[in-house]
């Protein structure tokens, strides 16, 4: 059995909370979150085996077409994705800082796997949507190439499906931006 999290993305509070409860009915899965997120989205976090994670997002997407936004199903995500969304990730040493920024909350997730899959980085912060009227962003940290070879892969998946908005890289950033946001 494989480990999966998938996710959907709604438009509007009452279609998110419909979609999440059918995908915990037409398969065997975890709900992990389900909340309403800035500006009014919806999102539905589940986990489970791939085969039942992809049967449910796939059940939640066919119940309200007109109000999806986004989603994805992700089999075996890199470990540090948990806390990075969880604001549990400890980072002792910065050498670089990696951001990218997206439209929405399901193709950042799938970004930050990628980017965390790409090189030896350690994922910060996945930030979904709260308190930014519905944009995600993810910081990462690791050796300046690592970086650089994180953020762009991620950026060129992530502009695949026009949800990119900005990037940067900083090498050997001050202590106080560390200081501002770890």
């Amino acid at each position: 059995m494989s480990r999966a999290i998938g996710l959907v993305e709604f438009k509007t509070t009452p279609s998110g909370i419909r979609a999440a409860d059918i995908m915990v009915k037409t398969a065997k899965v975890d709900l992990l979150e389900a909340q309403t997120v800035c500006p009014g989205k919806y999102i539905a976090l589940i986990a489970g085996d791939l085969s039942a994670v992809d049967a449910a997002v796939k059940a939640a997407i066919a119940s309200s077409s007109e109000h999806y936004i986004d989603s994805f199903v992700l089999g075996n995500p890199h470990e540090s994705i948990f806390p990075a969304l969880y604001g549990t990730s400890t980072v002792e040493n910065v050498r670089a800082l990696g951001i990218l920024e997206t439209y929405d909350v399901a193709s950042i997730i799938v970004a930050a796997d990628l980017a965390a899959k790409t090189a030896i980085v350690d994922l910060v912060e996945v930030r979904i949507a709260k308190g930014m009227c519905g944009k995600s962003f993810f910081v990462l940290t690791g050796e300046i190439a690592a970086v650089e070879a994180a953020v762009a892969r991620a950026k060129e998946e992530v502009a695949e499906s026009g949800m990119f908005l900005d990037s940067t890289v900083i090498a050997n950033p001050d202590r106080q931006i560390c200081d501002s946001i770890l």
